[in-house]
């Protein structure tokens, strides 16, 4: 018998039986933290939000679902509660309406989601909104809406729940953002929110961050290969990845010229 055989082989097969066992343990684990757990989602009722409330849900835990439109909520639970899974989550999800854009509003709701359940093991900062402009033509008022939305109100909301994390000495904050938290863009002057079009859907995105959450990841990037690119060469080289944002500001803008 060579060595291959009598070696390597074996090896090779016991790690990957090892392995095997790794990523068992680390599924059960994931799906014992994710099960039975407390979890807000704000801006649950589209996009994203809407596919990580399907995942969460699938995954066993107890929603709290946050949006500004009460009857698109509504629809939203009842759209839960006839989905059928092998898990069979009996948990019906709770509703909270609120706009991130005031902070009153954002306070009384993170005050009903304590009265409610008590705690909160996971909260998904989700909800944001656009803009796509340059920062010329941009009116500052554009610029605190977005700040309020994008920033106050999450922050406000942390806030808020936080101090219940700590009592419980547990708890998981998820901060979603757009790459554009990573890289500035031409003509995104206050906020780029990525088409997934351009690269993952919003149910494959929502199960990135459901792993992430379930292994507890510090960070995650989600982009295609051209963002994560661009993200690495920001940090590696800036000085070439600006010259390039700038040779791209002005092709773009003497297309919108043209």
């Amino acid at each position: 018998m060579d060595f291959t055989s009598t070696v390597i082989i074996p090896l090779l097969f016991g790690s990957l039986g090892i392995f095997a066992i790794f990523r068992l343990l680390q599924w059960m684990r994931m799906r014992a933290y994710l099960q039975e757990a407390v979890v807000v989602i704000t801006g649950a009722t589209s996009g994203l939000g809407k596919e990580c409330a399907k995942a969460f849900h699938a995954a066993g835990s107890k929603l709290v679902l946050c949006g500004r439109d009460s009857e698109k909520l509504k629809d939203l639970v009842q759209e839960l509660s006839t989905v059928t899974n092998h898990r069979k989550n009996t948990h019906k999800p709770h509703t909270v309406v609120f706009d991130l854009s005031d902070t009153k509003t954002v306070l009384n709701g993170a005050e009903e989601i304590l009265k409610y359940l008590g705690h909160v093991d996971i909260l998904i900062n989700n909800a944001g909104i656009s803009f796509r402009g340059t920062i010329v033509d941009t009116g500052l008022d554009v610029d605190k809406k977005v700040m309020e939305t994008n920033y106050f109100g999450p922050i406000a909301l942390t806030k808020a729940l936080l101090p219940s994390m700590i009592k419980r000495r547990q708890g998981h904050i998820v901060a979603i953002s757009s790459v554009q938290g990573k890289i500035s863009i031409p003509f995104r002057s206050a906020f780029m929110d990525k088409n997934t079009a351009e690269g993952q859907t919003a149910a494959e995105v929502a199960q990135v961050v459901l792993s992430a959450v379930g292994q507890k990841k510090k960070e995650v990037l989600v982009a295609g290969l051209t963002p994560s690119l661009a993200v690495y060469l920001r940090n590696i080289f800036p000085r070439l990845f600006f010259t390039l944002m700038a040779t791209r500001a002005k092709k773009e803008r003497k297309a919108k010229d043209s």
